[in-house]
Formats: C-alpha cells, structure tokens, sequence
C-alpha cells in the first residue's frame, strides 16, 4: 500500500492517492483542486485511478470530481446520506466559486463496514457523521483517512447543515480511537500545519476531544 499525500492550495486541503503496488491501481480521496497536477502525479507514479472516494460531500473536497473521472473512467463513491449533497444547487455554485466544477454522482454509496478494494488493498468504511451525516472515514493496513471528522490537534466544524458536535464527538471516540494507537491518522485540512498524528496522540492531547 502506498500513500501519497498531496497538499492543495486552496483552503488547505489534502487529496490522498492510495495505491496498491501489485496492481498499479490507485484511488484519489476528495481530489478537490488542481486536478491536472493531482492527474500528473498519479501519472509519474505510474498508478492507474480506478476510483474517486469523497469523504463527505462538501464542494471544497469534491469540486474536483468531474474532471478527475472524466479524464480516468475512475468510479465516484460516496457514503449514501452525503450522496445528495454532490448535485445541491448550492454545494455545485459553491464549487465554481473556488474554481471547480460541479460533481457526478455516485457511482456507488457506500454505507458502514463495506470495504474498498484497490488491487489488494482493502479500504474499509467507517461511518463517522458529525460534519455531516455521511462522513466517512477509511482505515486500512494501520492507515485511517479522517476526512473533516478529525484533524491533529482539532475536529471538523459542526455548524453546517447537517452537523452534530454530540454524533462527531461520538463518532471520534468510538469509532477512530478504537483502533491500534499506533494507527496513523491522515486528515482532511492542514490544520495547524501538522499533516498526520497518530491514534494515541491524539486521542491523549487533542483539546477537542478530552
């Protein structure tokens, strides 16, 4: 398994390139701005995109879909109550006014426990609402991508539509920090400047979550 993190520039968001080694496939998580140089780097690392996860639905994680799964043919997957939120007139205007397009949908809704095959590498689904009701989290071999559930050092914001600090909170607690503390935990924004953490470290220092 290979991860790629790839830092964007606006907003400070992470897109993520997971890649299987023996098949050469990959999948790209929430490729939400400079799709050309996210398209190149996959290119260089000679992975074929096989699959665009969202982790949520909202425009500055998803405003690079359309031009991402026209260039591959790569399938959109997306957990199933986050679905609708993909073609919401505003979610799409709200798209073009940070450059982007507005999406697809979904290929295939995803719901708590499915797992992801890459070539031979498992992603499984974890359904962590809080930000939004269809958050997802996706956790294989040691590796759990947080989307806007959990950052280092903070936790996604919950005064959107849809948000519920209680269900993120309780969504944190059971369902990420149960996992081996040496997991380690790669989110959704740069918050901080810090771009990954580990389950115990943040589970023993995150001021949000103690």
């Amino acid at each position: 398994m290979i991860v790629k993190q790839i830092k964007l520039k606006m907003m400070e968001v992470f897109c993520y390139l997971i890649g299987d080694e023996i098949s050469m496939t990959c999948a790209l998580v929430d490729p939400a701005f400079e799709t050309e140089r996210v398209l190149d780097i996959a290119d260089k690392e000679g992975f074929k995109i096989s699959f665009v996860i969202n982790t949520h639905s909202h425009a500055d994680h998803c405003s690079g879909n359309a031009d991402i799964v026209d260039a591959t043919g790569a399938r959109l997957l997306i957990h199933e109550k986050d679905a609708p939120g993909l073609n919401k007139m505003r979610n799409r205007l709200f798209a073009r006014v940070l450059g982007g397009k507005g999406s697809p949908g979904a290929d295939v809704l995803l719901r708590e426990g499915n797992v992801i095959n890459i070539g031979e590498t498992p992603l499984k689904v974890l359904h962590t609402p809080g930000h939004s009701p269809g958050s997802i989290c996706l956790y294989s071999n040691g590796n759990i991508f947080t989307g806007d559930t959990l950052f280092v050092g903070a936790v996604g914001r919950t005064d959107l539509t849809g948000g519920s600090h209680r269900q993120l909170l309780n969504s944190v607690r059971e369902k990420i920090y149960t996992l081996p503390d040496n997991t380690t935990i790669w989110p959704g924004h740069d918050y901080g400047h810090h771009p990954s953490s580990t389950i115990k470290v943040e589970r023993e220092t995150n001021p949000f979550t103690l």
